[in-house]
């Protein structure tokens, strides 16, 4: 592969003989896989149920490496949010962060959704987990993407880091920052990565990736872990923006992530002077990625037992009816939630959310949209299927060699055989795929037409 020249120069000053070692990449092609969504199923049975190739990952417990050619986005799981498909040290930066279920975590970089689904599946329904992207194309995309995994308990924000940062300070016990990065580690996946490659653009990355870093860590409570990655091989990008950050904000303690079982060791001429590199790892194309850099740091201080900084009460909205009959019927375990409006719809935000002061940020999605009442009765949304389907009350259980599968993700109307009539989830193998309405041995199709397998 070509590589751009000034990349080039660079690597082999800072690497000489090992050069040749560490860019031979493991693979003719690019790497390939699924990480598991654990809401709907530990991985143990994923590989022992999947039709496809695969074989489990190093760079994750839940992560597994398919062919290269295999194409997951028609497949019957990708649609019920079964799997996400990303490379597979992809996958390394959220396992570091240590999630566990309760915990309030951020992810402040996290269009398209890949490693914030990865933190949903760790907390398991409970906490709070706040998906922050910049751009609005991409916090769209990810809104998608954690809808289909059946995320619940998301805030989908499309903020700048800093008025987070001004909003929460010190909320969270977990925050990941997949940083914007020069792409180093993406010149073989996208060509366009190698063409637009500069100096100037790591530079324009490297005070980027500082500034959310500093955001971060005000977004941070005492104790709490920050993981920082890029997907670049730069210097300023890496090893050298973790030395800064500690300069700036000696309150951070470098975490040691050489048991960490993948990769190797940060690099120390890549920094100044008495940071230890070794502490930090770096995924290198012979390793079985592309090329990804880590480094979890940990804030000083006692956690602290409340969060009554971060919230400000509010008086919660009034349930209708027309919503309390359907969860009674068909969602039981529903019918209680705290419910939020939002304009014509209703929603089920995350448990404590409803008392975050929102202010004037930029929220796209705070929790699952349950639908909205037309005509005095309750139409559900898409996305409460998605959530809870598996437990809906009345389902038609479909399996993938079924050929009414491939019908209903084409959007077309479907046989009963399970369901009753009324409004039921359709699941695949369990997994849902959306709702539908059964009526007289048939179910009409909801599933939405942009998601629909088309051709």
């Amino acid at each position: 592969m070509d590589f751009p020249a000034e990349f080039l120069d660079r690597e082999r000053a800072l690497l000489g003989p090992r050069f040749a070692e560490l860019y031979a990449y493991a693979a003719p092609e690019p790497a390939r896989g699924v990480t598991v969504n654990t809401l709907r199923c530990p991985p143990e049975r994923f590989a022992a149920q999947a039709d496809f190739p695969l074989a489990p990952s190093p760079f994750c417990p839940a992560a597994f490496t398919t062919a290269a050619d295999w194409r997951p986005g028609r497949h019957p799981w990708h649609h019920a949010g079964v799997f996400y498909a990303q490379e597979p040290s992809a996958a390394a930066p959220a396992a570091l962060l240590d999630v566990r279920p309760g915990q309030w975590v951020a992810d402040l970089c996290a269009a398209p959704g890949g490693k914030t689904s990865q933190l949903a599946a760790s907390l398991q329904g409970q906490g709070l987990l706040l998906a922050n992207e910049f751009m609005v194309s991409r916090a769209e995309v990810l809104r998608q993407n954690l809808e289909r995994m059946g995320v619940a308990n998301a805030l989908v924000t499309n903020e700048d880091t800093a008025r987070l940062a001004a909003a929460w300070p010190g909320c969270f016990d977990r925050v990941l920052v997949d940083a914007p990065c020069s792409g180093e580690g993406m010149f073989r996946k996208e060509p366009a990565a190698r063409k637009q490659h500069s100096a100037a653009l790591v530079e324009h990355c490297a005070q980027l990736g500082a500034q959310i870093l500093d955001n971060a860590a005000a977004l941070l409570a005492p104790g709490g872990v920050l993981v920082y990655s890029t997907c670049t091989f730069a210097p300023q990008e890496d090893e050298a923006q973790v030395a800064a950050f500690l300069e700036r904000h000696p309150e951070f303690s470098l975490c040691d992530l050489s048991g960490c079982g993948f990769g190797r060791p940060g690099e120390a001429n890549r920094t100044p002077a008495g940071f230890d590199a070794a502490r930090c790892r770096r995924i290198w194309p012979a390793d079985g990625g592309e090329g990804h850099f880590m480094a979890k740091l940990q804030k000083g201080g006692t956690p602290p037992a409340a969060r009554s900084a971060c919230r400000r009460p509010q008086r919660p909205a009034q349930a209708p009816a027309e919503w309390i009959a359907f969860a009674r019927q068909y969602f039981p375990g529903l019918a209680e939630r705290q419910v939020a409006g939002a304009g014509e719809w209703l929603l089920l935000p995350p448990a404590g959310s409803e008392t975050l002061p929102m202010g004037r940020l930029r929220l796209l999605r705070g929790g699952v949209l349950a639908g909205s009442v037309l005509k005095k009765r309750f139409q559900p949304a898409h996305a409460l299927f998605m959530a809870w389907g598996a437990v809906c009350v009345n389902r038609e259980e479909l399996t993938r060699e079924d050929p009414r599968t491939a019908a209903w993700l084409r959007g077309e109307e479907i046989e009963a055989r399970t369901a009753q009539n009324g409004w039921c989830a359709v699941c695949v193998d369990g997994f849902p795929l959306g709702g539908g309405k059964a009526s007289g041995g048939r179910i009409k199709n909801h599933y939405p037409k942009g998601l629909r397998n088309l051709g």
